[in-house]
């Protein structure tokens, strides 16, 4: 296990949207170079940034044309070689995006393997043995090429999926098992890629879509026992490098696939998803536990959580994220104050915390947008980082018609300059909570969490990692419970909370973080 994620915060970089150093409208390694010194004063010592390899990005950059190439929009090779030594320099760690499950459909390897005589990477992805085979069940392109069959993708139709093989084989005739020589070969591909760029100076990667290798795979016995091959290689030649999995199932990637930590998802109606993203479209209401509406329930939260924390703390970390590239922004439904308090409840909880760009200026959710790249109704969440109040907010220097994506001109639009200014921000906020955390290891990854107090649709929550105590009411009403701890500090507040006589009141919209 690498040590240095124990006291790691991630800072996620969105490479297109980040800093454009050279005019050209597009974010680029360069700029994300100049800008290192500004992501670690705020407090994050790892990034994670998202695919900067090769691509006609139909997806924005997760359907790859080159593994081995960085994309010419971010620069070069040598840029990422200098990159990562810049990160190093200042005693940071970054992973990069691998994308195992699918390549684009211009990669060098598909354009073999849809050639109609039989080659050596005929079987790198997964086809029928004839265009007129098509069993509804799987998600197939037919007709497109010359060779006589359809492809298998994993979802875009630019995505083939590559080919691990299937872990119940249900169609003999075309389906290949995941033991055959050309299956294993797929992995050991996958594997050739990471030790290119962990070589080059990568700390590691993020994997996406890790549980979707093998197919028929309903427990993912055959998908984990890849990716613990992975594990087995890096503990060997990379051992503090590290391996962090967009699965959300903490138990299988964690115990028995072997990643050192796992995300946390927003997927509808789980923990997360209750405590922090739940609007009701039907309703037009804010149902989260931590919103100010105060209507929502912590218990989805706690019961899936602490069983899953309990039975992975010894092997790896759960990680909990502000926002990523793939979800709207917190913005689209709190005020600042709510993020002020969300993010510190994120921020004081175990695992390794992720905390995407822009989201510690309060960034909006720019719904309007047409889609871009594959984006979709995630386009709003990818839009320019908003560094000053200047020409493009400080992102780029071309016209504002020569963006990657348009950036806020609503007037009140936040920005970096203007919020390191204002001690009361939300910026400062977050680099006061995150240097806390850092500053004390009973609060970073894997320390003591006991749940002191959670009840179903009842505030506040209180939880304690080992001095510590943190008390979250993100509701606007005022509320009184049972509290039978001697405070000795109130190390960080918001809003206003007393304990005494047995009993801790907090106004609403409080957070408190103290001793005990």
């Amino acid at each position: 296990m690498p040590k240095w994620l124990e006291n790691s915060v991630f800072y996620q970089v969105y490479p297109q949207s980040f800093c454009d150093s050279n005019g050209d409208g597009i974010g680029d390694i360069q700029g994300l170079i100049s800008k290192l010194d500004y992501i670690n004063d705020l407090g994050c010592n790892a990034i994670w940034l998202n695919p900067v390899y090769d691509s006609p990005f139909m997806d924005a950059g997760y359907d790859v044309r080159d593994y081995y190439k960085i994309a010419p929009r971010y620069g070069t090779n040598d840029d990422a070689k200098q990159l990562f030594e810049e990160v190093h320099k200042r005693g940071m760690k970054l992973l990069m995006d691998l994308v195992p499950g699918h390549t684009s459909d211009t990669n060098g390897w598909f354009t073999q393997s849809k050639q109609p005589q039989k080659n050596e990477l005929s079987n790198r992805y997964i086809w029928t043995n004839s265009v007129w085979e098509a069993p509804p069940q799987y998600r197939l392109q037919c007709g497109i090429t010359d060779r006589d069959g359809n492809y298998l993708v994993n979802y875009f139709s630019s995505q083939p999926a590559l080919n691990y093989g299937f872990y119940e084989v249900t169609h003999p005739a075309w389906q290949l098992p995941v033991n055959h020589p050309d299956c294993l070969r797929t992995a050991e591909a996958i594997k050739d890629v990471m030790r290119f760029w962990l070589d080059m100076g990568c700390d590691g990667f993020r994997v996406d879509m890790a549980d979707s290798l093998v197919k028929n795979d309903d427990e993912k016995i055959a998908t984990a026992a890849i990716w613990a091959g992975v594990r087995e290689m890096m503990d060997k030649d990379y051992p503090d490098c590290a391996l962090i999995s967009e699965w959300c199932h903490p138990i299988r990637a964690i115990n028995k696939a072997g990643f050192h930590a796992d995300f946390y998802l927003d997927h509808r109606g789980n923990g997360y998803s209750t405590a922090f993203r739940y609007y009701n479209y039907d309703t037009g209401k804010q149902e989260s536990f931590f919103s100010k509406e105060g209507s929502g329930s912590i218990m989805k939260l706690v019961d899936e959580f602490v069983p899953n924390y309990e039975a992975t703390k010894d092997n790896g970390y759960i990680s909990f994220f502000t926002c990523n590239h793939d979800n709207p922004r917190m913005s689209a439904w709190y005020d600042e104050l709510e993020l002020k308090i969300n993010f510190c409840t994120i921020f004081t909880l175990p695992g390794v915390p992720f905390l995407y760009y822009g989201d510690e200026i309060g960034m909006r959710y720019m719904s309007e947008l047409t889609s871009k790249e594959g984006g979709f109704s995630r386009t709003g969440s990818r839009t320019p980082m908003q560094w000053s109040k200047g020409k493009n907010k400080g992102f780029s220097d071309a016209d504002p018609d020569k963006l990657y994506l348009p950036v806020d001109t609503k007037e009140n639009a936040p920005d970096v300059e203007s919020q390191m200014a204002d001690e009361n921000s939300l910026y400062n906020t977050v680099k006061k909570i995150i240097a806390i955390r850092k500053s004390n290891p009973e609060l970073c990854g894997n320390g003591d969490f006991e749940v002191l107090y959670a009840e179903d649709k009842k505030y506040p929550f209180i939880f304690r990692r080992g001095a510590f105590v943190a008390a979250v009411n993100p509701s606007a009403k005022d509320v009184s419970v049972a509290f039978d701890k001697a405070v000795k500090e109130y190390v960080f507040t918001i809003g206003e909370t007393t304990v005494e006589n047995g009993t801790i009141t907090m106004k609403g919209q409080s957070y408190a973080l103290m001793k005990i």
